[in-house]
């Protein structure tokens, strides 16, 4: 690990361990707490109840316990060694979600979809990937695919000034597939090594809508066969499991390829990780910790579980 990437992965722990915390009900002392006696039903039931209450989701909440029975059960492990069992186990599960975002440079450019429903915060996502992708030495392109959403083509036109990305838009109230090819085409002719297509908020229960997307999808295919090469999926980590339900309807319809998770800086518990990574495993590309455009990191999995267990402050 470099001293950069170091650097920021002890400031993304620092902020996880303030925003776990405000929802945290099933970590660090507190859990330990839980199993300081023998382990009995009650101390398993009561588990289970807080791993529910921390949006784990029942499939990830059964295999986490039945991890834990088959611990005391087969290994008659020390109480005090629950807690690392259940650690270990919870680091296994996310180890195998993290994915980092890869530019292929055999794709010039490499195209980025993304889609996500109303309020995930696509628009401002798109924005802080673009700084990320032009701090790390790519050109990037924006293309203001959302033409429905009052001030969604100003906001991400300033963005692009912002992030010194070129902006192809069109009028509020365009075909998005139009804008969206418009945008694939010059980014071609100008060499340009990545494009990020933002979209319009859409409910993952609305089939028209949704048909849409695929649209936008049919139409870069038209240029590049290949594109897109990366459908990501803004989802709001404080929806819990909706969010989950959403993720499921969107990979069906789309096939995602990986997951961006916002809004942790809210009231999440940031169970919902575990869910889908134990119910979809789909890549998690990013997490986002705040409105600031540093505040998007790669998702590691290691950093969030110590966050996950820290010791709370006393």
């Amino acid at each position: 690990m470099t001293s950069s990437s170091a650097h920021e992965s002890s400031g993304v722990l620092n902020k996880l361990k303030s925003v776990v915390s405000r929802g945290r009900v099933w970590l660090g002392s507190d859990l330990r707490a839980l199993f300081s006696a023998s382990p009995n039903e009650e101390a398993f039931e009561e588990l289970e109840t807080r791993l529910l209450l921390a949006d784990v989701g029942i499939s990830a909440t059964k295999w986490l316990i039945d991890v834990l029975r088959r611990e005391v059960t087969h290994r008659k492990a020390k109480d005090t060694s629950l807690v690392d069992v259940l650690q270990s186990n919870v680091l296994e599960l996310l180890a195998r979600v993290e994915q980092p975002l890869i530019i292929e440079p055999t794709h010039r450019p490499f195209v980025v979809l993304m889609v996500g429903v109303n309020g995930a915060g696509k628009t401002t996502t798109v924005g802080k990937l673009a700084s990320r992708l032009s701090v790390s030495g790519h050109s990037v392109m924006l293309a203001a695919g959302d033409t429905f959403r009052a001030g969604a083509i100003e906001q991400l036109t300033e963005w692009g000034e912002r992030t010194r990305s070129s902006v192809i838009a069109q009028a509020h109230g365009t075909d998005p597939a139009a804008v969206v090819f418009d945008a694939l085409e010059s980014a071609r002719a100008r060499n340009i090594d990545v494009l990020l297509a933002d979209t319009a908020g859409r409910l993952h229960t609305s089939a028209g809508l949704m048909d849409q997307l695929k649209k936008v999808s049919r139409v870069m295919a038209r240029i590049d066969a290949s594109a897109p090469h990366e459908t990501l999926l803004v989802l709001d980590a404080t929806q819990g499991q909706n969010a989950l339900t959403q993720a499921r309807e969107f990979h069906d319809a789309l096939g995602l390829t990986g997951l961006v998770i916002t809004k942790l800086d809210g009231t999440a518990k940031g169970g919902i990780l575990l869910a889908i990574a134990r119910e979809l495993e789909l890549p998690v590309r990013f997490l986002s910790t705040g409105e600031d455009v540093g505040d998007l990191h790669p998702f590691e999995a290691r950093t969030f579980v110590r966050a996950l267990f820290a010791e709370p402050d006393p």
